[in-house]
């Protein structure tokens, strides 16, 4: 093994200054051929294959190659540069084709399944896991006859590929298009903040006046406050044309023909695998059973917020009329005026509360929160290599003070940084002979940066994405499985591995958990109680519209991976309107390209599963309806989520967790409660 290679170095974690792109080819090329010849060697060598003799072994192998992955995957995301993007990209077939030879090779599957059959001593996790892998076998190709399993491997090569451009062309499209601003009055309405920024991002390029951008920090501020009406179009253009054939930057990044391939080669794939269509593949490791068991729950919600939305929508354009004298409300109006109106409803905006979420108090105070939830500590640790100097890095231990897990939080956006709020697994929690690794997560989120001498100031959307992604962290940093398949959010049902996330989300809104982790950043007081009931009273404002506006996100996802016909292609605008003429309250533009921009379900691993947020939503809401019952820091409660959700991982039955801890299977009242919708 090249020892110089710092991605094959024996390090607990990453060597992340030492990195460059010059290394990745190389340590994965040495790694999949010893993998190669070592699982050969396995094959050939073990009689009677078991636990101890046989899967830890294997497991030691995909270990090896996951912690040499994982460092140079991030660092595609947080720091990309050209020559690291066309490293990754040159590996990323590579590693499909082993990934599929591995689930297609008749001889690895029998071995797994003696091991399954003859082993009398397997744990439940152990048993979890190996009948995890003998679905995946038979999900990656293992029963076909030879030639469909060449055309298999070639399909799941050529998705890894177009994935990955898929989304290199979106984060290529979001930061080819900037606004340089030169009279300050065209910015009228912004927030100090916001303006602050662009002046930062301006001076930054050594640019004169305001540079606008589409990361979310520029944009949103404009959407939402921008008196200047040509302004707000001008960057809602921009931004929902992103990698499309339409907008500023028409043709260029485009991702049209990327997705409708895409499509195609997920269809044949599935069909390949004896599923009618993706979406029945898709529910192959979930907890809904039949596609159209999600289409009736999806449409189910639909039904109830719809009316309610509308109601929503109605208000708000009459309002827009009489205050304004808007004739029309367009998509680009829609969050400007709804700021408004929210202003004048419940006199509170999101500026208002900034001051109180300064990061360091929201971080420690989140820290607190869950210190007390489910009896562990948190504390951060200097001197520990990172892949930029804003990265902190922390331990926790639980009560006796023993190490239980690491991360690394990183928090701005930058450029080069992919946008959006992601937690990753950097390590495994895996117990063998030979190995003891604790798990470490990368925590990593785009808030506008401090700007001067003055602290990070959160809003509290942001807050409850920190809260959402650390929910996240913590499932896979307190699990207790021994076994990387089945610790911590591995082998977890998609449709329920957004349950600890969005449940950690509801410590947000409570008075008890806001005293900890908000406080002025000049005074430190807490918020005050009026300003409270206002925040409380605001809570659900147009929760309807949010709620329909993520069901029509669902249910165009799903059907277009349901109903996807070889003979009519995609057919990706035509089924986005069909879903938006029977859900939407807010009709876009023809022009707008939601879908070019639509990373989850085209590169981000929710394909015919973005609904899982809403599936997720409602055993969320149910979980955290018994804290409500119990009191939100009770102590008993929390060791139960914590002994068993968190700690759990993915070694027993979603489901059948979900009840040990909640005593009764989910129901989705608590989620319409929650959201203020009564239909």
């Amino acid at each position: 093994m090249d020892n110089a290679n710092p991605l094959l170095k024996e390090t607990f974690l990453p060597l992340f200054s030492e990195i460059e792109a010059g290394h990745v080819e190389p340590a994965i090329d040495e790694l999949l051929a010893q993998n190669r010849a070592q699982i050969d060697t396995l094959l050939d060598t073990v009689e009677h294959p078991g636990w101890k003799s046989f899967v830890e072994p294997l497991e030691e192998l995909d270990d090896q190659l996951s912690r040499a992955w994982s460092p140079i995957s991030h660092m595609n995301s947080v720091v990309n540069t050209d020559e690291l993007r066309e490293a990754y990209n040159a590996c990323l077939p590579k590693l499909s084709s082993y990934s599929t030879e591995m689930g297609q090779n008749a001889r690895l599957y029998s071995a797994y399944k003696a091991v399954l059959e003859n082993e009398t001593s397997l744990n439940q996790a152990q048993t979890k896991m190996l009948e995890n892998i003998l679905l995946d076998f038979h999900l990656t190709g293992v029963d076909l006859p030879e030639e469909k399993k060449q055309r298999f491997k070639e399909i799941s090569k050529r998705l890894s590929t177009l994935t990955s451009k898929y989304e290199q062309n979106l984060l290529d499209a979001t930061h080819a298009w900037t606004k340089l601003v030169s009279d300050e009055a065209q910015l009228a309405g912004l927030p100090e903040s916001a303006i602050g920024l662009a002046r930062q991002a301006a001076e930054q390029r050594e640019q004169e006046g305001w540079l606008l951008t589409l990361d979310f920090p520029s944009y949103f501020p404009v959407m939402t406050y921008a008196d200047d009406r040509g302004l707000r179009f001008e960057l809602y253009q921009a931004y929902v044309t992103r990698a499309s054939d339409q907008g500023p930057n028409a043709g260029e990044n485009d991702n049209g023909e990327l997705m409708g391939e895409i499509l195609a080669l997920r269809y044949e794939a599935a069909q390949l695998l004896g599923f009618d269509n993706y979406a029945e593949r898709s529910l192959a490791r979930k907890m809904a059973s039949t596609t159209d068991e999600v289409m009736a729950f999806l449409e189910d919600l639909a039904g109830r917020s719809t009316p309610q939305a509308q109601q929503e929508f109605e208000e708000l354009q009459q309002f827009a009329h009489e205050e304004f004298g808007m004739e029309e409300l367009q998509a680009w109006d829609v969050a400007y005026y709804a700021e408004k109106l929210r202003e004048q409803r419940y006199n509170l905006t999101q500026e208002e509360l900034k001051p109180y979420f300064p990061d360091t108090r929201v971080i420690s105070g989140m820290f607190d929160v869950v210190q007390r939830l489910f009896d562990i500590s948190i504390e951060q640790r200097d001197g520990v290599q990172a892949w930029h100097p804003d990265v902190r890095f922390y331990d926790i231990r639980d009560s006796s003070g023993k190490l239980m897990a690491h991360f690394y939080l990183d928090l701005y956006a930058r450029e080069k940084k992919r946008g959006g709020a992601w937690m990753d697994v950097c390590i495994s929690r895996f117990r063998s002979e030979r190995i003891d690794h604790l798990p470490v997560a990368y925590l990593v989120c785009n808030f506008t940066p401090p700007v001067g001498d003055k602290p990070a100031l959160l809003t509290h959307d942001e807050v409850q994405t920190l809260f959402h992604e650390f929910g996240h962290g913590l499932h896979h940093m307190l699990t207790q499985i021994d076994y990387p398949p089945v610790s911590g959010i591995s082998g977890v049902a998609w449709d329920a591995v957004e349950l600890p996330s969005q449940f950690l989300e509801n410590w947000c809104w409570e008075r008890e958990a806001l005293d900890i982790i908000s406080g002025h950043y000049e005074s430190g007081e807490s918020i005050p109680e009026e300003l409270y009931e206002r925040m409380i009273a605001a809570r659900n404002y147009h929760s309807a519209m949010q709620m329909v506006r993520q069901l029509e996100f669902s249910i165009f996802d799903f059907r277009l991976h349901r109903e996807y016909d070889p003979h009519k292609g995609a057919e990706i605008e035509a089924r986005i309107e069909e879903v938006r003429d029977a859900l939407a309250v807010v009709m876009p533009p023809k022009w707008n390209r939601f879908a070019n921009g639509f990373a989850h379900i085209f590169s981000g691993g929710y394909a015919a599963g973005y609904y899982s947020y809403k599936w997720a939503e409602v055993l969320s809401a149910d979980a955290f309806s018994l804290f409500e019952e119990k009191g939100i820091f009770d102590q008993q409660t929390g060791r139960s989520f914590r002994e068993n959700i968190l700690e759990k991982g993915g070694s027993e039955d979603a489901m059948d967790l979900f009840v040990k801890f909640r005593g009764r299977k989910p129901e989705v009242e608590p989620l319409l409660r929650h959201s203020g919708i009564t239909g």
